[in-house]
Formats: C-alpha cells, structure tokens, sequence
C-alpha cells in the first residue's frame, strides 16, 4: 500500500478512506443489530420456545466456526474492498427475503434458520475482511486511532441498533427488515467508493500449510498471541452481561427500563472510551496498559457481583466496557502492525473466531456455573479468574507486558 506521508498532527477523519470506511462499518453493523432484534421476537413469536432462539445463534456460529480458515485466505487473496462489499450485498438479499417472506406469509422458523445460516456465512466473511482493511485506509501513524473510531462505530451501533429495530418491528416486522436490507446494501455501496492504493502482493497457492498459516503466525508471534489470548480468557470468565436479567429482577429489584440500562452500561462506557482513545491514543507503555484494563474489567465484575445498589451496579458495568476497549483497542493494533498485509485476512479470522467463541461460550461458562454454585459466586469467580488469568499472562508473555508503542518501528 502506498500513502503519501501526513502529518500526525492531523486527524485520521481527514482520510476520505477512513470516513467512509466507518459509514460503511456503522451502516453494516447497525443493520446487523436491527436484525437480531427482528429475527428474535418473530422466531419467539413463531415458536414460542426459547430453545429456537438458541438456534439461530447456532445457525450463525457455526459458519463462522467452520469457515474461519477459508475466510482469511480469501482476504489475503482477493481485493477486501470487494470481498467486504459482496458480504454486505449478500446480508443485504438476506434481509430482503426475510422482509418478502414475512409480508407474504410463507416464512417460518425453517426459512428463518435457513436464511440466518447465509447472513452467518457472510458475516464470517465480512468481519475479520473488514478488520484487515483498516490499515489499507489510513497511514501506519494513524491505525490505531483508527482502529479506535472504528471500535467507536461498532460501540455506537451496539446502542442504537437495537433501539431502532424495536422501534420499527412496532410498526411491522416487514419495515425492520427492509430498512435492514436498505442498510446493508448502502454499506455495499459506500465500501465500493473506498479508493486505496496497494502495491501488488504475491498470492500463496492454496495448500494446507496457507490455510494454517495465520494459526502458525500467531503461535509463533509472542505479542500477538499474548494479546489475543488475554482478551479471550477475560470475555471468557468475565460474562457477567449473560446473567443481567437475574440481576435486574432478583437482586437488583428492577423492572424492564433498569434492564435495559444496565444492558446499555458496558456498551455506553466503551463509546465514550473509544472516542477518547480515537482523540488522545496511547503512546507508550501499552503493554502494561492493556494488562492493567484486563485487571479493571475484572475488579469491575467482582464489585457488580456483590453490588446490591443498582447505581454502583450500573456504574460498574460501564467501568467493565470502559476498561474492555481499552484492551480491544490495543490487542487490535497490535494484531494489525504484528502482522505483514499480506497475512493480515488470516491472522483477522483466526483473532475473530477465538474472540466470537469466548463470547459464546463465557455467556454458556456464566449460565452453567449460575446454574451451579448461585448467580453471585458465578460472577464473582469470573472477576477472581480474570485477576488470576492477569496475573498469569504477565508471567507467560513478558514480551506482551514489555510491549512500549504501538508503533512497529520505536518498540
């Protein structure tokens, strides 16, 4: 990639690439929300059973889980303007046959599974695509401000998505999905004006020493690994979000609104974090940073375990978001500059199915040991096990803790 020297004075908001790459980001992942919110209550409506529900998180995973290794191929061979854009079209059509089957009353709970395993495989493709393709639109000085407005975007869409999309399935289910296919279509469009300048790269014949080349990289980078597996072991045990209805009802004593702030919370103190990382990035010291945000979002979990004020409880858990998107924000750059372009869509799959299976599976870890030992110890051990996985990785990745810039060329 070739980009003209800039000051790092400016603001990385200059880059016409970058402003549309996060309308792009923001349209996508909105569309995404509203989606969630759709397919939910109409497959609940459908069935009534909560055990459906279960399944078309399942029907998304699990492309995602077994695509992982051709997903980053095709992003290290293939332009990722297109690669992304094609996703989107893709969720886009998705969206659409979703909104025609419900308008003419032929969908049910199989279609709806059927059409959510195709936006699954998309959003396998899309994802980790869309995280390699932010250093192509900004200069390196720049990336991880970058990375922070595009955690921003996310963080923003978290908020608002779902808001949205409750409010239009009020009017009809049919209006939720069009506007979704309207989104994800326009988020095509805008990644397709994306002008950037690469130099050609040599494309690996497919073998199955390339395939796994990214899960090599990763073992064999120190830093990288580090990084990643901190970030998972923490979302692991530190799924206190998966138990907030038990909370908000037995504990807390809240109605409906106090759910939905302290399910907020997380998500509101990672956008004003985000922002302020975008406006003032971290120079130095980043390892130590990132191990010590680890250790807040697990202080955070434990004072939310035993909190019994529903003001401490929500200010905890926008401590928690707060402190995760400081470790996101790093563990992203760091992904990013550990890794040539040239590998960066295999490394970004890899890093995307260890993040998206410690979501799952620290939401399934929370239930079974609430179900367990009580709801309180349940979360209480996360935030312990956090502390100790802290603890441990400082030990096992000193090359991590030592980590000073998030600039390649100073460390």
């Amino acid at each position: 990639m070739l980009i003209p020297h800039t000051s790092n004075h400016m603001s990385p908001l200059n880059h016409r690439s970058l402003v549309l790459f996060l309308f792009a980001r923001i349209s996508s992942s909105i569309a995404f929300q509203m989606l969630g919110v759709a397919v939910g209550w109409q497959m609940y409506a459908i069935t009534g059973s909560a055990w459906y529900l279960g399944l078309v998180g399942l029907a998304q995973f699990l492309p995602m889980f077994l695509l992982t290794l051709a997903v980053g191929h095709v992003a290290d061979r293939y332009d990722r303007r297109v690669v992304a854009r094609s996703c989107q079209a893709i969720e886009g059509v998705a969206a659409a046959l979703l909104a025609l089957g419900s308008y003419n009353g032929w969908l049910n709970w199989k279609s709806i599974l059927a059409i959510m395993c195709i936006v699954g495989a998309a959003r396998a493709f899309e994802y980790p695509t869309m995280h390699a393709l932010v250093p192509n639109v900004v200069p390196p000085d720049f990336l991880s401000r970058a990375i922070a407005w595009s955690a921003s975007a996310n963080q923003t869409a978290t908020i608002i998505g779902p808001a949205i999309g409750g409010f239009l399935y009020a009017v009809s289910v049919t209006t939720v999905y069009c506007t979704v296919a309207v989104l994800f279509l326009g988020a095509s469009i805008i990644i397709a004006l994306i002008r950037i300048e690469r130099t050609p790269t040599k494309r690996e014949s497919i073998s199955i020493k390339s395939l796994f080349a990214g899960i090599t990289y990763i073992k064999n980078n120190k830093v990288v690994m580090g990084a990643i597996s901190l970030d998972l072991f923490a979302v692991l045990l530190g799924g206190a979000t998966a138990l907030l209805p038990v909370y908000a009802r037995d504990i807390l004593v809240t109605g409906p609104l106090g759910l939905g702030l302290l399910r907020s919370a997380p998500a509101a103190g990672a956008l004003v974090m985000s922002v302020y990382l975008a406006r003032h990035p971290l120079r130095h010291k980043v390892g130590r940073i990132m191990f010590a945000s680890v250790a807040v979002f697990g202080i955070a979990t434990i004072v939310f375990a035993v909190s019994k004020s529903f003001m401490l409880s929500l200010g905890a858990l926008i401590t928690l978001g707060a402190a995760d998107v400081i470790s996101v924000v790093i563990r992203s750059s760091l992904v990013q500059i550990e890794t040539p372009d040239e590998m960066r869509g295999r490394v970004s799959s890899v890093n995307s199915m260890f993040i998206g299976t410690s979501n799952q599976l620290g939401e399934f870890e929370s239930g079974a040991t609430a179900a367990l030992l009580g709801t309180v110890p349940a979360v209480l051990i996360g935030g312990i096990g956090t502390l100790l996985v802290v603890l441990l990785w400082m030990q096992f990745y000193p090359q991590l803790l030592h980590t000073d810039s998030l600039e390649k060329k100073n460390r």
